[in-house]
């Protein structure tokens, strides 16, 4: 059995997901981040980072969400190319650039305070949005061109989607600055993936309302959560 260590509308979303459009059974385990459970000995002994999510497998506890993915993908194929596979190399420098990228630049703009000092923020975000619309701008045409890839259900277009949802919502005291009406293969990736069984069974999952990507609204959970 698989265990999914989640909290609401955070990366674990992003595992559920894949988990789900697999067709695999596993069980989950809430990280109650509004006691910083994230923090607690026994969430360490699994990510000494102490970051969400982790997945526990019969090979022992993953972290980091791109690692989760290609193990996912190597394990059981489906939603990505596997070892072999012509598509490989083109999968993996997206999945590299989605996690080592877009999604470390993201957390720029939701933890500035991990960051840069007080004085510095506004400049910071200026800077570092902009850097994100380019970002989007360099998937976006590849998103229309290799749907093989970046296809509904596929691990990179299940990744992006949720990026996409979370530039658009959070922090939710800050400025709108992603339009997706600007990326029309997003769009309509999002407006296509919005429907689909394993995104609606993860959006009832973690109190997310009825449109995750084309119209997203944050999250209401009723389990643990800084929202």
């Amino acid at each position: 059995m698989l265990t999914l260590h989640f909290a609401p509308d955070n990366a674990s979303l992003i595992v559920r997901m894949a988990l789900l459009e697999l067709g695999l059974p596993f069980q989950t385990v809430l990280v109650d981040r509004s006691v910083r459970a994230q923090d607690h000995a026994d969430y360490r002994a699994l990510n000494p980072a102490g970051l969400i999510p982790v997945l526990e497998t019969p090979e022992g506890p993953l972290f980091e969400t791109g690692a989760i993915l290609l193990w996912l993908v190597d394990q059981f194929g489906q939603i990505g190319p596997q070892l072999g596979q012509p598509s490989r190399a083109d999968f993996l420098k997206w999945l590299f650039f989605l996690s080592n990228t877009v999604h470390a630049d993201l957390r720029q703009v939701f933890y500035p305070d991990q960051y840069v000092p007080q004085t510095a923020k506004t400049a910071h975000h200026g800077l570092i949005t902009a850097r994100l619309i380019r970002h989007f701008s360099v998937l976006d045409p590849v998103v229309a061109a290799r749907p093989d890839l970046f296809g509904p259900g596929m691990a990179l277009s299940i990744y992006l989607l949720v990026l996409a949802r979370w530039a658009r919502l959070y922090p939710t005291d800050g400025p709108v600055w992603l339009q997706l009406d600007t990326f029309p293969a997003l769009a309509r990736l999002a407006a296509t993936c919005d429907g689909r069984t394993a995104v609606r069974a993860a959006a009832q999952a973690e109190g997310i309302g009825p449109s995750l990507f084309l119209i997203p609204s944050p999250c209401n959970p009723t389990l643990g959560s800084v929202l």
